[in-house]
């Protein structure tokens, strides 16, 4: 089995101080932060790498963080990635609710306690490392399937050779015949 990739978390703010506090607020989690300034580097980067969450700043200039996010869900690819808005804007509830409807987890107003957003992160982190390995776990068992059809055709083809060489040595040719029948039938 391959080893499993690093979860990432992508960090989209068009200012630099924000994308640093970010990546030190994220410090000491199992998660790779990947910061970018702008929507458009957040969707270029979609398409190389997955990522485990998404922060996203709401108010960005050219491709806002709602725009950013529409894109991002309507992409096969990348529609299951969970977002968190982070804004300075108030409390406006209209932004809010602007950011839910455009497919965001979460929406946090600045100052937030950076406790908060680690856990957010944390549980978001946890769901992708679990979702990767059972995703692992399905392929792994899909090739032993495989390999089992497999074998289960090379001993019915072995059997289906030996049945007519019983007749001219009984017993040696039928035991190989009963034991790969009996190794055909799972016990």
């Amino acid at each position: 089995m391959t080893p499993m990739p690093p979860a990432r978390a992508l960090l989209v703010d068009d200012r630099r101080d924000n994308l640093i506090a970010l990546e030190a607020m994220l410090q000491g989690l199992p998660v790779e932060p990947v910061a970018v300034e702008s929507g458009e580097a957040a969707l270029k980067q979609l398409l190389i790498d997955d990522f485990a969450v998404i922060l996203l700043d709401a108010q960005m200039p050219e491709l806002d963080g709602f725009e950013t996010a529409s894109h991002i869900k309507r992409r096969e690819r990348t529609r299951h990635i969970p977002i968190i808005f982070l804004t300075a804007a108030d409390r406006d509830a209209q932004l809010a609710l602007r950011g839910y409807a455009v497919g965001a987890v979460d929406y946090l107003t600045k100052p937030f306690d950076p406790w908060v957003l680690r856990a957010k992160v944390s549980v978001f982190v946890e769901l992708w490392t679990k979702t990767q390995q059972l995703r692992a776990q399905a392929e792994a068992a899909e090739e032993r399937d495989r390999r089992w059809r497999r074998l289960t055709a090379a001993v019915d083809e072995a059997v289906g050779l030996l049945l007519p060489v019983v007749a001219v040595a009984p017993a040696p040719v039928g035991r190989a015949a009963e034991l790969l029948s009996d190794a055909r039938t799972p016990s």
